[in-house]
């Protein structure tokens, strides 16, 4: 079962539509009142998490389920820099590229990150700094609260996959309930 893709935004547009949807799916598969909240826990926090690293304007957010099984998935686009590809990359279970699988994708990883190692990245922001700062700056702002959301989120989840292919990041969250 898949729920209907939410489009939310950096100002908070589609965040309670997520929850929603999320909500639904928990309501459809008869999860009780705790672990509803959990999973709904789980939404909150994922979409803070990718908000916070990537600063992206828009993302798309979807449930999938099957069994006692719920996969909560994010996909953006950014302009990719090392800093948010290792916070990323930090912020999963196994700390690696999911897209990284294949001898293909391993090489095109590699070469990613040495093309982030030698890129300047001042070029890439044509935004005037007080702009930029407004746009991304309010959800970086206090690295103790980044740490924070992701200690909960890594808490409460299964499993955190991150897969970066270029500047799409894809982000899912598995949580399972044994007894459903």
């Amino acid at each position: 079962m898949k729920s209907d893709v939410v489009i939310i935004d950096n100002k908070g547009n589609g965040f309670k539509e997520a929850i929603e949807a999320t909500k639904k799916i928990a309501e459809f598969k008869c999860l009780d009142t705790k672990d509803s909240t959990q999973l709904q826990l789980c939404t909150e926090e994922l979409l803070s998490m990718a908000r916070s690293i990537t600063g992206e304007i828009k993302a798309s957010f979807w449930v999938e389920c099957e069994g006692s099984k719920f996969d909560l998935n994010m996909t953006t686009e950014t302009v990719m820099d090392k800093e948010k590809r290792y916070l990323l990359i930090n912020s999963s279970s196994e700390r690696k590229n999911e897209a990284a699988k294949t001898f293909l994708g391993m090489l095109r990883d590699a070469f990613e990150e040495a093309m982030l190692a030698e890129a300047d990245n001042s070029s890439y922001y044509e935004l005037p700094d007080d702009v930029a700062s407004d746009v991304t700056g309010r959800y970086i702002e206090d690295p103790e609260w980044d740490r924070y959301e992701h200690s909960i989120l890594k808490k409460l989840a299964d499993d955190i996959k991150i897969s970066i292919k270029g500047g799409v990041v894809n982000m899912t969250v598995t949580k399972s309930f044994p007894n459903y």
